[in-house]
């Protein structure tokens, strides 16, 4: 299945999306059925959303980020919400985000990677956006949503998004969803210590040599492709990456250092 995350409107750039699409036949991966588009589905969106409200486990927040940075002062992390709001209703007439209420309970899930994972979710995180006040549906939320509509029951992804996933989870539980099978792989980062990503300015991948490309990840993901490998072409390479899959290669590893 191809899901594209398009909800944050402001950061999309046209043609974008068809890019990724033509990038990954490139590169001999295909997908099944239609591609999911996330800002095709934002009734769903409304309508998980509206049952967390009816249940009153969701509340407005009217704080800008200037009132978070003055309160940040006398908490453990300026990451964690004070729950202002959460004490004092905001009015729903001004613009405002949607908060989740937190609860004491920890989430605990093993990851197929990182072991076991721990979370207590108001003392690490708070009452966290799951609606923003631009009216964009958070990462967080719309991805339990799309995971549940599609039926997902595995989830491989960057250990960047470990942190996330014990929210998801505690969504997932108010909701009454089925909970996934996570497992983080590493990221990889360059001689700097930065992520390989569009937001770190790195070069896009090179679309003209795919086989060199899937060869050297594989390499880079421990997996030991044999060197003959090299020179083969890119289905008999694909083949022998899935049937030689070993996730346990990667045990414990968060990130993987490649210098350009």
């Amino acid at each position: 299945m191809l899901r594209i995350d398009d909800l944050d409107t402001d950061r999309n750039v046209k043609g974008s999306a068809d890019l990724i699409l033509k990038t990954l036949e490139t590169f001999g991966l295909y997908w099944d059925g239609d591609v999911y588009y996330q800002s095709r589905h934002l009734a769903f969106y409304e309508q998980f959303i509206n049952e967390l409200q009816v249940n009153k486990l969701v509340y407005p927040c009217t704080c800008s980020r200037k009132d978070l940075a003055n309160n940040a002062g006398s908490q453990i992390s300026s990451d964690i919400y004070s729950g202002i709001c959460r004490a004092q209703p905001a009015s729903l007439d001004k613009p405002h985000a949607l908060r989740i209420k937190t609860d004491s309970r920890v989430i605990v899930f093993r990851d197929g990677l990182q072991g076991s994972v721990a979370h207590e979710l108001a003392a690490q995180h708070g009452d966290f956006v799951v609606k923003r006040k631009d009216n964009i549906f958070a990462y967080q939320f719309a991805v339990v949503i799309d995971d549940h509509l599609q039926h997902v029951n595995q989830v491989v992804r960057g250990f960047d998004l470990l942190e996330a996933t014990p929210k998801q989870i505690y969504l997932q539980q108010l909701l009454g969803f089925a909970i996934p099978a996570y497992m983080h792989v590493p990221v990889i980062i360059d001689g700097k210590g930065y992520k390989l990503s569009k937001q770190t300015q790195a070069a896009a991948v090179d679309v003209t040599a795919p086989c060199r490309i899937i060869f050297d990840l594989l390499m880079l993901l421990k997996q030991n492709p044999p060197s003959e490998l090299k020179q083969a072409r890119l289905t008999e390479l694909l083949n022998w990456a899935v049937a030689h899959w070993k996730p346990a290669l990667l045990k414990d590893t968060q990130v993987i250092s490649y210098d350009i």
